[in-house]
C-alpha cells in the first residue's frame, strides 16, 4: 500500500510540476491517464490545479482545465478562488479568462474576508481592477447588489477596495476606484486604525501621489478618525513631511475634480484625459508653493507631466479668450465656444464644495450663457493647415500657465470688458470689427 501511495504523489507532483511549468502536452497526457487528476487537491493549501494554473499566469493550461473541468470557482484551504490568486499575481491574461468561464467575483475568503476586487487593489494590479470593475458592469451577481455597492464593498475589517489602495502607495488603482465610483471619505472598521479615510491611510503610507489623488477627489483634511486625529496629524506621526505638507488644513485647498456635474460625468475619453491633465498640472503648481520650504530639493514632488509644446513659437494658433495663454482644446455643446481645460475646470470647480452643502447649480458657457450639455475635444487648428488673418494683437501661444495663480480667477476678463466682444462661434478668435476695444494681454 505504501508503494501505491509513493506511486500517486509521484503523478501529482508531476501533473502540479506540469502545470506550474506550463507544459501543455504532458498536463493533456496525465490527465488522459487520469481523469479525476484535474479535481484533485495537493498539499495543506489544497490547491487545485486551477489554482496553480492561475497563480502561475499558464494560460493555455489553464483554458484546458476550464474546458474539461468547468468550475471556474473552486475553493483552497482558505476559500480563494483561482480568479483571486490570478489577480494576486497580477496574472491578466488568467483573470480575463476566468471572468469569461464565468468566475464569481462576488466571492470572500476566509482570511480577511476579501473579494478579488481587494486583492486586486492591495497588491497594485490596476489592469486586473479594471477588468474586475469592467465586468462588475454585466455580471448578474453583481448587478443584484449594485455597482456602486459593489466598487465599495467592505471586508472583514471594515476596509473598501480604495482603503488597501490608499495605504499600500497604489496610486493608480486609487485613480481607477476614484473614477468608477469610490467613496473618497468612507471610514474603516476594524482595519488600521478604526474610522480611518483613505486620506488617513495614505497619509499613514507616505504616498503624495495618492494623497494627492484623494484630495483632488474631495477628500476632507479634516475628518477625524477614531482617536480624533486629522490626516495631517498621521502623516507628521508617520514623519511623511511632505504628505503632511499638503494635508496641512492651514495650506490652500486644491481644485477638485467636478464629478457631480452631468456633462463630467458623461465626457468621453480624451476630453476627460485633457481636463484631468489639467487638473494635475493646476494642483502641482500648488504643491510646489506649499513644499518650497517644507522640503528639500530632494523632495518626491517631481511632477511627472509636463506641458506639451507641440506647437512652435511662430506659429499662429487658436488660443482661449479668457487667459489668452492656452490652446483652446475644448469645445462646448451645443453652442460651439471653445476654451482651453484650464480655465474650463475653474469655470466648473473654482473652488471645493461645502460637505453640507447642496449640489451647485451647473456653470453656463462664459460666453453665450447657454446650457452645457457635453464637452468634446476641439479641432486645433495652425496656419500650417490653414491661412490665419495676421493681427499685431492676437496673442501667440506661451510655455507656461497662469491657471497656478488662482483656480478661480479668469485673469482676461477684465481686460476683455465682455465676452460680447469676441466674435464668431471659435472663442480663439476676436472679431476684427472689435478688436481695436479689446485690451491687449
Amino acid at each position: 500500500m505504501g508503494q501505491g501511495l509513493s506511486c500517486r504523489e509521484r503523478r501529482e507532483n508531476a501533473l502540479f510540476g506540469a502545470i506550474r511549468d506550463g507544459e501543455l502536452e504532458l498536463v493533456e497526457a496525465l490527465a488522459e491517464a487520469d481523469r479525476s487528476s484535474l479535481a484533485q487537491t495537493k498539499g495543506r493549501g489544497k490547491l487545485s490545479p486551477l489554482h496553480v494554473a492561475a497563480a502561475n499566469g499558464r494560460f493555455e493550461v489553464l483554458s484546458m482545465i476550464l474546458d474539461r473541468c468547468g468550475n471556474p470557482d473552486i475553493l483552497n484551504r482558505q476559500r480563494q478562488t483561482p480568479l483571486m490568486l490570478a489577480t494576486m499575481h497580477g496574472k491578466i491574461a488568467c483573470v480575463q479568462r476566468l471572468i469569461e468561464a464565468g468566475a464569481n467575483i462576488l466571492m470572500f475568503d476566509s482570511v480577511n474576508g476579501r473579494t478579488c476586487l481587494h486583492y486586486a487593489s492591495y497588491y497594485g494590479h490596476s489592469d486586473c481592477l479594471k477588468a474586475i470593475l469592467s465586468a462588475a458592469r454585466s455580471d448578474p451577481v453583481a448587478n443584484s447588489w449594485g455597482f456602486a455597492r459593489f466598487v465599495n464593498i467592505r471586508d472583514a475589517g471594515g476596509a473598501t477596495p480604495l482603503h488597501l489602495a490608499a495605504r499600500q502607495r497604489r496610486s493608480e488603482c486609487v485613480h481607477v476606484l476614484l473614477d468608477h465610483g469610490a467613496l473618497v471619505c468612507a471610514s474603516t472598521g476594524g482595519y488600521s486604525y478604526p474610522g480611518s479615510t483613505p486620506l488617513h491611510l495614505a497619509a499613514r503610507g507616505g504616498s503624495l501621489e495618492c494623497v494627492r489623488e484623494l484630495l483632488a477627489w474631495g477628500a476632507n483634511r479634516l475628518q477625524l478618525d477614531s482617536s480624533g486625529r486629522i490626516p495631517f496629524t498621521v502623516a507628521l506621526k508617520n514623519k511623511n513631511r511632505a504628505c503632511a505638507a499638503l494635508l496641512n488644513p492651514s495650506a490652500a485647498e486644491p481644485l477638485v475634480w467636478p464629478s457631480p456635474l452631468k456633462f463630467i460625468s458623461e465626457l468621453n475619453p480624451d476630453a476627460k484625459a485633457l481636463l484631468e491633465r489639467a487638473l494635475m498640472e493646476a494642483n502641482l503648481e500648488r504643491e510646489k508653493a506649499i513644499l518650497k520650504e517644507a522640503v528639500s530639493e530632494s523632495s518626491p514632488l517631481n511632477p511627472d507631466i509636463e506641458i506639451d509644446d507641440n506647437v512652435s513659437e511662430a506659429s499662429e494658433v487658436e488660443l482661449c479668450c479668457i487667459c489668452f495663454d492656452q490652446l483652446c482644446t475644448i469645445e462646448i455643446r451645443p453652442c460651439g465656444h471653445q476654451m482651453c481645460a484650464h480655465c474650463l475646470l475653474a469655470l466648473c470647480c473654482h473652488k471645493k464644495p461645502h460637505l453640507m452643502a447642496t449640489c451647485a447649480a451647473a456653470p453656463l458657457c462664459p460666453f453665450c450663457r447657454s446650457s452645457i450639455s457635453q464637452l468634446v475635444v476641439a479641432n486645433i487648428n495652425t496656419n500650417n493647415e490653414r491661412e490665419v488673418e495676421s493681427s499685431p494683437s492676437k496673442p501667440r501661444r506661451s510655455r507656461k500657465s497662469n491657471f497656478s495663480e488662482g483656480s478661480s480667477s479668469f485673469k482676461s476678463l477684465s481686460a476683455m470688458g465682455s465676452f460680447g466682444r469676441m466674435g464668431g462661434r471659435n472663442s480663439g478668435k476676436v472679431a476684427a470689427e472689435s478688436s481695436e476695444d479689446v485690451d491687449k494681454p
